[in-house]
């Protein structure tokens, strides 16, 4: 059985973008260490006990029609991200710069469907960026809002 063309592939998307984030070590280009502390699931802040760490959400998905019978996917994925620090917005500007690292050089994510077949998405975009402004101190809050177009 062959797999379905157009079928919704959140799932395996955020796993995907999931396996990236983790990549993000403090090392090389990294100016944070998140380790294995990045979740395919939303938590709210009054529930992270360890820091630093992202939590992807897929949102809403929209379609586009193309000619020749091609449908293009647009996923929006929310990415949460949290620290604890004195310093806490400069510690969530640091990894919010190396989320965006991750974005920008994974834009073609590789990832698989249920029956292990390869593909890539087209684009990934990032939409917004939004902090709390210090507000939580000595937590950060931010909040990444990407596109993924596959």
């Amino acid at each position: 059985m062959t797999s379905r063309v157009y079928a919704s592939r959140r799932k395996r998307i955020v796993d995907a973008l999931v396996t990236k984030l983790k990549t993000i070590n403090g090392q090389g280009a990294f100016l944070t260490d998140v380790g294995d502390n990045v979740h395919p699931r939303m938590k709210f802040w009054d529930e992270v006990e360890e820091f630093p760490a992202l939590h992807l959400n897929a949102g809403s998905e929209t379609r586009e029609y193309q000619s020749a019978g091609i449908r293009d996917r647009f996923l929006s994925v929310t990415i949460r991200c949290y620290v604890q620090d004195e310093e806490a917005q400069e510690e969530l500007n640091e990894l919010m710069e190396d989320v965006e690292t991750v974005i920008e050089d994974n834009s073609r994510l590789r990832y698989t469907d249920k029956r292990n077949n390869v593909y890539y998405t087209q684009q990934i975009t990032v939409i917004s960026i939004d902090t709390d402004e210090g507000v939580l101190e000595p937590l950060g809050v931010g909040e990444i809002l990407i596109e993924v177009r596959y």
